[in-house]
């Protein structure tokens, strides 16, 4: 075997499995808030497709996608972003959602031969850590603390560091913090990725759940600096959180079209295209907004009456953009979690699952994650269990 499957951490999953090992739950309907899955029906129009395409089943799909998708993948991008132009054919490559292509993109990417660098939040997404892992490559973990907005202090990064640094994963709007990048701080990266040679891979796959403004994203940072092949930058969205779909496993990566070229062969021989009619339900999905708005407006009445219980008691309030509230906790992570499911037989996830130790601090612990995914009365039932946690401690 792979002696890199070694280096792989537990899952943050496979961790609450076994904080909860020997526990009985309240007699309580059971609440979960602790993973990203959204709850909101599939879009019907979405499923109509499915179901009138599902002859296409006896095709073999292409790994570079229909001309159609590519096509209308482009034209969201460009609408959302205020781009100047996305070329279809060589800027967008369809994948089989972004877990895997993240996951997929470093093993493309990285030249081990050189001992490189992986860069990336902490906390963090964790499909980055094994990418980087099992590309060869070393992960460096930067911390995003009150202190530095709840993003990475890039500016702390030691010159030695970006030198050998080949791939900076960023996350933005962020998981789990919902911390969004500005445009000034994204074109200070494209600064540094020129200066340093390293590929910017931004996670953008929450950035059309927010509260007020639309986040800006990588594409759209360096389009304003005139800068229309996107070089040395890649963008991942998904359809999971967009619109309700993440059993379709259905997003892309656009950007610089020499990366995804390379990406695209590698792809080739991985054999991960997407099915035909996931595809043809997929064009729908991106051509369509008013679901986006809709899905947007159901979150926001969530985030309002749960931070209306949980608010002043958490000191917490509503991200810029994502489903999670990233709230610090009056006991340490670990005992809150195991005591709101024991006692109030509710369930998140705590915060140092999600991060690691770096230089004895690990800016996760004593704080939770709660995805707001599912209905909106269990959200508000939710609430008040773990308030009724929190004057209990």
């Amino acid at each position: 075997m792979n002696p890199d499957l070694e280096r792989l951490h537990p899952y943050p999953f496979e961790k609450l499995g076994a904080l909860f090992a020997g526990l009985t739950p309240a007699d309580k309907a059971p609440i979960a808030l602790s993973i990203g899955e959204p709850q909101h029906p599939a879009p019907a129009f979405v499923q109509q497709a499915l179901r009138d395409n599902t002859a296409l089943l006896a095709k073999y799909p292409a790994t570079a996608g229909l001309p159609e998708l590519r096509q209308a993948i482009a034209g969201w991008l460009t609408r959302r972003f205020k781009l100047e132009s996305v070329d279809a054919d060589h800027q967008v490559l369809p994948v089989n959602g972004t877990r895997e292509a993240l996951f997929a993109f470093a093993q493309a990417l990285l030249d081990r031969r050189r001992d490189p660098l992986v860069l990336m939040p902490n906390p963090f997404y964790q499909i980055y850590e094994g990418a980087a892992l099992l590309g060869g490559g070393e992960p460096v973990y930067l911390p995003c603390t009150q202190a530095s907005g709840l993003q990475p202090d890039f500016d702390a990064v030691e010159e030695d560091v970006w030198r050998r640094t080949q791939l900076l994963f960023i996350c933005t709007p962020g998981n789990p913090t919902g911390a969004v990048l500005t445009k000034a701080q994204l074109k200070a990266l494209i600064q540094l990725a020129d200066k340093y040679d390293f590929v910017i891979a931004s996670d953008e796959c929450y950035s059309e759940i927010y509260r007020d403004q639309a986040p800006p994203g990588l594409l759209q940072a360096c389009a304003e600096l005139g800068r229309h092949d996107y070089r040395r930058c890649v963008v991942f969205h998904s359809l999971s959180k967009r619109s309700n779909l993440p059993g379709l496993r259905s997003g892309f990566v656009a950007g610089d079209a020499e990366i995804l070229a390379g990406f695209l062969r590698y792809r080739t021989y991985h054999g991960c295209a997407m099915p035909v009619h996931h595809q043809l339900a997929s064009i729908a999905a991106w051509n369509d907004e008013a679901h986006v708005r809709e899905n947007r407006d159901f979150y926001n009445a969530k985030f309002d009456a749960v931070l209306d219980i949980l608010g002043e008691p958490l000191k917490v309030s509503a991200p810029d953009a994502g489903f999670y509230l990233w709230p610090k906790t009056p006991v340490d992570d670990e005992t809150f979690a195991r005591r709101l499911k024991a006692e109030e037989n509710v369930t998140v996830l705590p915060g140092r699952y999600l991060s690691r130790t770096v230089d004895g601090r690990n800016p996760g612990k004593n704080r939770v994650r709660m995805a707001l995914v599912a209905e909106l009365d269990q959200c508000i039932e939710g609430a008040r269990r773990i308030r009724a946690l929190i004057e209990r401690l």
